[in-house]
This record gives C-alpha cells, structure tokens and sequence, in this order.
C-alpha cells in the first residue's frame, strides 16, 4: 500500500529559516547587487561586451535566485522569490537615475572612449580600458583593416564594443600594420628610406636611411614599415 507523503509547507516556503531571515535576505541582496557592479566595472567594457552593465547584473542575480532554490532544501522558495523582488526593483530604481541623471549615468556605465585618432593611439585612453593589442588588433581585422592608417576614429563604447570611422580611400595615408606577424621585427636601424609606423603608439613618419630614433609621440624607439593599402570592403 503506496503511502502518501504529507508536505511540510513551511521547509517549501522557508527551508531551513523563519520569518525573521527575510529582512537579512534584502540586506545580503542589495550588498551583492552593489558588489557584482563594483565587479564589473573594475572588470571593464570587455567583459561586459554587447550587455549594459545592469542587464548582466540582472542575469547574474536572477539565475542565481533561481538556481538555489531548485537543488538546496535548505534555501526557501520565499527567499528565492524575495531576491527577484528586490533585483527587479533595484534595477527599475538605477535605470530610474541614469534617465534622470548624466552625471550618474556616466559614474556607473562609463563615457565612450577614443581609443584611435587619425591613425595614432590616444595611449592614456587605451591604458586606462586595459586592453591588449593582439585583441583589439584582432576585432580590427574583423572590420576588414590592415593597418591603422585607414581609421580616422575608433571609440570604446559602454557597451565595450568598438566603432570605427573609416577615412575615405583617397585619404589613407601610411599608417601601422596590424597583420598577423607584421610587428614580430621591429627595427631601430632604418636601411631603406620610407615611411615607419612606431610599434608602441602607431605614430608615423617618413625616415631616410641611418637610425630609426626615438618616437616623437611616445618616445619609443621600434619601428616598422608602415602599410598604406587600401582597404578591403
């Protein structure tokens, strides 16, 4: 004879708690909410990608609400459903502000930044979005672009992607490569006159044959020879 087993409707609701965790869940929410913003943005654009910064918050929280509940007996389903409630309305709350407040919305999303002007790295601002050349040069050849004198502009946006403004063809000028191994051999030593791109910022100028020299840009001393190839639509 089957018997049936009697529910205990308060370990479903509550778990292992009581009525008096509620207040202690909303304290822990909104503390991790504030954390896992802080997280991201000292992670930066790049992890954060194509998402806003509060729609991955969301996701983060959400799942992880949802996740709990469903294989720990002792994590009530009322907490579960308190943390989306408090998620949902932190996340209301901030987009609130950020409408009501540029000031706000630039502390906690970010500007733009331009990372590439007229072909030459604006370096403070590529230092400061902690990215790598082989990554950024990699999404560039995405684009179709072979070296950096074919962009007039390239911004960071908040979302971490990267818009690029392209010169018109009759305007590219020499500017850096960013081909697969074409700045595996920098020189210091120019032996045929041209136009060198520094390896470090992208600066560019024509050189005659005797020593590279420092950069006038970035005081570097590596060169390459620079490309100044139309570009491939």
């Amino acid at each position: 004879m089957n018997t049936i087993a009697v529910i205990d409707w308060k370990d479903l609701l509550l778990g292992s708690e009581d009525w008096s965790f509620l207040p202690e869940v909303i304290l822990r929410t909104v503390i991790m909410f504030l954390i896992i913003i802080l997280g991201l943005r000292i992670l930066g654009k790049r992890g954060v990608k194509q998402l806003s910064v509060f729609e991955l918050v969301v996701i983060i929280g959400l799942g992880s609400a949802a996740g709990d509940p469903m294989f720990y007996k002792d994590v009530g389903i009322v907490f579960s459903l308190l943390v989306f409630i408090v998620i949902i309305a932190l996340y209301a709350l901030l987009t609130y502000f950020l409408g009501k407040s540029k000031r706000f919305e630039d502390m906690v999303e970010g500007k733009p930044v331009c990372l590439i002007r007229d072909g030459v790295f604006e370096l403070e601002n590529f230092k400061k979005e902690n990215l790598g050349n082989d990554e950024f040069f990699a999404e560039l050849r995405l684009r179709g672009i072979s070296h950096l004198g074919q962009i007039e502009t390239a911004i960071e946006e908040t979302s971490g992607g990267v818009s690029v403004f392209f010169l018109e063809a009759d305007e590219i000028r020499y500017g850096l490569p960013i081909m697969l191994n074409s700045l595996d051999n920098p020189l210091k030593q120019i032996e045929k006159a041209g136009y060198y791109s520094c390896t470090f910022c992208g600066f560019t100028e024509e050189k005659a044959v005797g020593a590279a020299g420092n950069c006038s840009h970035c005081g570097k001393e590596k060169w390459v020879s620079a490309s100044n190839n139309k570009r491939v639509t």
